[in-house]
């Protein structure tokens, strides 16, 4: 059996060595061969470099170099079309991913799971952080048609025929923990630890990025802001609808007492706000379809070890 571990790297001249270190000591003793598949994800130090060093020490060690950043979910792309292993694990570069469970996870996937997921535990997290994650994968499970998991992320393990089936969907707006769910196939779980960031540095997961990234996992899977616009839109009209009605009654009854400035403003704003974010919802539903039609690439490969086969066309 023939082991892919893909490693996307951004930036991950400080800690590649001793995850190659670690992921070929803990694979040492087993019965699969491995090659590690290091995708480089535009670095701006010397990890190509780093990337091009390793491979020359040990060939099992391949790596893909894109001609700029074009983000993990493409890196993780990249990976898994240039993998020719029987089964292939994702995993992130700075060993928070602990190279340990590797072994768990074979195990499980030779009992016949086709998806073996790492799903990190939230002890050590701060409570809102915490909180708040609880809180959106309630609302993300209750609006989307798959099922997505807290601590559940893109560490797992993945049977060749999985693969093959995340490489038939290609839309280039990708969210890869909704589409790992949407194939289904048999799944098991490992659960472990927090474990902190190897090689220094900081998170690349910005709040600003983090939000984006929970968008995308809202309106990947469905059209449910689209569905909750109209059932707003008709409560709101419905609302006005009473509310005029009892204004005319009033009137009738006791004749026009005030002007009504305080209540024009407040439905002028309330609705042109409403409008403003039904437009926001339609127009980022709208601009995904813009980027779909334009069917570009996902990531442009700027180099390969030497000998390295085709990426893009695959």
């Amino acid at each position: 059996m023939l082991l892919s571990v893909v490693v996307p790297c951004h930036n991950e001249e400080d800690v590649l060595e001793e995850l190659v270190r670690q992921v070929v000591e803990t694979l040492a003793d087993s019965d699969v061969d491995i090659e590690l598949v290091l995708v480089d994800d535009g670095s701006r130090d010397d990890t190509v470099r780093l990337m091009r060093e390793i491979h020359a020490r040990d060939p099992r060690c391949r790596y893909i170099s894109f001609s700029r950043n074009f983000g993990k979910e493409a890196a993780m792309l990249a990976g898994l079309r240039y993998a020719s292993g029987d089964a292939v694990v994702i995993m992130d570069a700075d060993l928070q991913h602990p190279p340990h469970l590797l072994i768990d996870m074979l195990r499980l996937h030779a009992d016949g799971y086709d998806q073996v997921i790492a799903r990190r535990t939230r002890e050590g997290d701060a409570f809102g952080r915490t909180m708040i994650s609880r809180l959106y994968y309630r609302l993300v499970n209750a609006l989307v048609d798959v099922n997505m998991e807290d601590g559940a992320g893109d560490f797992r393990l993945l049977s060749r025929r999985a693969v093959d089936a995340l490489l038939q969907m290609r839309e280039y707006n990708r969210f890869s923990k909704g589409m790992f769910s949407w194939i289904g196939f048999p799944t098991a779980t490992v659960d472990y630890d927090n474990v902190a960031r190897q090689g220094g540095g900081e998170t690349k997961w910005s709040f600003r990025r983090l939000l984006n990234y929970g968008i995308d996992g809202i309106m990947s899977f469905n059209n449910a802001p689209l569905r909750l616009a109209v059932y707003l839109g008709a409560a709101v009209t419905a609302a006005s609808f009473v509310y005029v009605i009892v204004m005319v009654v009033l009137a009738l009854a006791h004749g026009v007492s005030a002007p009504g400035y305080v209540t024009l403003i407040a439905a002028i704003c309330g609705m042109g706000g409403l409008q403003l974010i039904f437009l926001g919802v339609i127009g980022e539903y709208v601009g995904r379809i813009y980027y779909e039609t334009k069917r570009r690439p996902h990531f442009l490969v700027a180099e390969t070890e030497p000998g390295g086969r085709e990426v893009e066309k695959r």
